[in-house]
């Protein structure tokens, strides 16, 4: 029986926007709902009735009202939600325009700096102002090599005033990283910075942005922001200015949103790009905006005198989910550089400083508190926090007893899971209901999310494959050179027909709880970041002491590391020196993250019998798990090379 660690008040239950939602349903549908489990059900069994009261509830902005929800609820993909309506998701995200805090920024040396919604409003329209005169349109690709810095929010606003489609990584990716992504999708306008920093160092991003011009020729004009110095050498960059320049000089220009269906492309996602390349996945104005919605408002409970953090890049999609919350008028903080950096306790010290209520990280972060033995509940006060929000791998339930002991007893932990493919949450917070360790505190409203066994079943009470049987609407509406869908379709649909399948392992508990697993393919996850394997492999192709290699993830104290097993080309071995040339070089081309923390020699690497690489195999020998259907293997004889690796239990 999962341990009870926390319980909200009556008091609590009654001030939550969870509960105002509540009442507003059973006052508009003359329901009596009391609890959340009610409200759960009605919700997956009403589904269009469950997101038109959303829509009102939240007060979306749009010019055009909607005729109908959803014009196929069977359909899965291709479902048309709010058709006829039109609206801006820029507009809705800079409703407020007033002289409270809309941004607080920290970098690594402190210092905080703080825009209004006024401010942040006159940004906007000063930058969309120029990439109109420039001649972005509807459906352009403008993009993001930024940290996490107000300006990336400003470039993506500006961008979507005027129906032009965003997309970001963050500038610890390599070239090929970058190339991978923003090379598929051919975008107009790039907005750099002239660097970052990261563990008290700086490191240069507009040497890299030269090399990537030269794969992107569609780039018409670089916007360079000066972070890490204040008059960077940008002569090298072709048809680039600075950000203070390009913006317009007018001085109060209005923003004429564009306004647009609700299924207008909005965003572009990737995936891990585990089996190639990333695959692009677009996902709408209107989806996006009504999810975020009511994960933030609902699930999160965030109000508008609320200040909301989340540790991230602008590479995850927790960036985007967190900017969502200008929408709802409250403080959003942006930290860009280490998390432990000057110290362990810089992000509880600036919770502190900025009275954040609501802070959102990792799995991989509260582990590594563990490992510090970090306490931030006795060194900081945090009399503002009332929630943590933890995602991106499974939350261990020592972490989850972690929280309420080092970090605050009253308080609601909300681990969450999702992924970039929806922007969003199939799992996450309850501010209504309890919290147990180790479980995920409920399925997200109108999402219809089983648990699958391998019969295709829903199951209670143990391990099973993730998916939703019901279409919503942050879906992608489509990825970027699929014109016939096989891509799409493949990527959720091919297992269980007009039933999304996700690619994790859950539980859905008695309560209505959900355990993680983990992921049910081969992706990486260190630190509670998704890594995908054919990114390491292009840069070790291209070593020729190297003729082969395998990549896998290994469970280790909470957390996820990265195990590279090489075979050598004849005539070489792996010494130490090559050893740190493979790390450097995948430092560099992919980013820190992708950094293998054992590398192993091995005589060779396992093949199906069509060719491809077996890693999820690989990865259930080092855990000492059976693999089954050896006789789709080419060579399951190699396995055994794989498994009692003394290496692989050392640190």
């Amino acid at each position: 029986m999962a341990e009870l660690l926390w319980e909200p008040s009556e008091e609590r239950i009654k001030n939550s926007n969870m509960y105002r939602f509540m009442n507003f349903v059973n006052d508009r549908c003359g329901t009596h709902y009391s609890d959340y489990d009610a409200l759960y059900h009605w919700s997956i069994e009403n589904i269009p009735d469950f997101w038109a009261a959303l829509w009102d509830f939240v007060e979306v902005k749009a010019s055009s009202p909607y005729e109908c929800v959803v014009d196929d609820l069977s359909k899965m993909p291709g479902a048309q939600w709010f058709c006829g309506a039109k609206l801006n998701f820029a507009e809705n995200l800079l409703r407020f325009r007033d002289d409270s805090p809309a941004i607080i920024f920290r970098g690594e040396g402190g210092e905080s700096t703080r825009i209004t919604y006024r401010q942040l409003y006159q940004e906007v329209a000063r930058t969309a102002k120029s990439l109109s005169d420039i001649g972005v349109r509807p459906q352009d690709r403008v993009v993001g090599f930024m940290p996490n810095i107000p300006q990336t929010i400003v470039a993506m606003l500006a961008a979507a005033s005027m129906g032009a489609i965003w997309s970001s990584c963050s500038p610890d990716f390599g070239i090929n990283g970058v190339l991978d992504r923003f090379g598929q999708i051919k975008p107009k306008v790039l907005f750099t910075a002239d660097g970052y920093a990261f563990n008290g160092k700086q490191f240069d991003s507009l040497q890299r942005i030269s090399h990537i011009l030269k794969d992107i020729p569609t780039v018409e004009k670089v916007v360079v922001v000066p972070y890490i110095n204040e008059n960077p050498d940008i002569r090298a960059i072709p048809n680039s200015v600075f950000y203070e320049e390009f913006k317009s000089v007018e001085s109060n220009p209005d923003i004429r949103f564009s306004q647009l269906p609700f299924s207008h492309p909005l965003y572009i996602m990737y995936s891990s790009g585990t089996t190639g390349l990333p695959k692009c996945m677009v996902q709408s104005a209107g989806g996006i905006l009504l999810h975020h919605l009511k994960e933030l408002i609902l699930h999160t409970d965030l109000k508008k005198e609320d200040t909301i953090f989340y540790f991230t890049t602008c590479g995850w999609m927790m960036w985007n989910w967190l900017v969502s919350s200008l929408a709802v008028g409250a403080t959003v903080v942006l930290y860009d550089g280490h998390p432990f950096y000057p110290h362990a306790g810089a992000l509880w010290e600036m919770a502190q400083e900025e009275r954040i209520s609501i802070f959102g990280t990792s799995a991989g972060y509260i582990a590594a508190l563990q490992k510090f033995n970090e306490r931030p509940g006795e060194k900081y006060d945090l009399s503002a926090l009332k929630a943590v929000l933890s995602t991106g791998s499974p939350l261990s339930i020592e972490g989850f007893k972690f929280i309420y002991d080092a970090v605050k007893r009253d308080i609601q932990l909300a681990s969450i899971s999702g992924g970039s493919d929806i922007n969003g949450c199939f799992a996450l917070g309850n501010p209504m209901g309890p919290v147990y360790a180790g479980e995920l505190q409920c399925r997200g409203l109108g999402m219809k999310v089983e648990a699958f066994d391998e019969n295709g079943k829903p199951v209670r009470n143990q391990q099973a494959e993730l998916v939703c049987t019901a279409a919503f609407p942050s879906m992608p509406i489509y990825f970027w050179n699929d014109p016939s869908g096989e891509k799409y379709h493949s990527a959720y649909f091919d297992v269980y027909p007009n039933v999304w399948r996700h690619g994790d392992f859950i539980e859905i508990t008695e309560r209505g709880g959900v355990i993680m697993y983990g992921r049910s393919d081969a992706t990486l996850n260190p630190g509670g970041v998704r890594i995908g394997t054919a990114e390491i492999y292009r840069i070790i192709d291209q070593f020729e002491e190297i003729e082969d290699s395998v990549v896998v993830g290994q469970d280790w104290k909470n957390d996820v590391r990265v195990i590279l097993f090489l075979k050598m080309a004849d005539g070489f071995s792996l010494s130490d020196d090559l050893k740190n040339k493979i790390k450097q070089a995948i430092r560099t081309k992919a980013s820190p993250r992708h950094v293998p923390k054992k590398i192993i020699c091995i005589p060779d690497i396992p093949y199906t019998l069509n060719m491809k690489k077996v890693e999820l195999a690989v990865k259930k020998v080092i855990h000492g798990q059976p693999v089954n259907n050896k006789d789709a293997l080419r060579n399951p004889e190699v396995l055994d090379f794989y498994a009692g690796i003394k290496e692989l239990e050392e640190d």
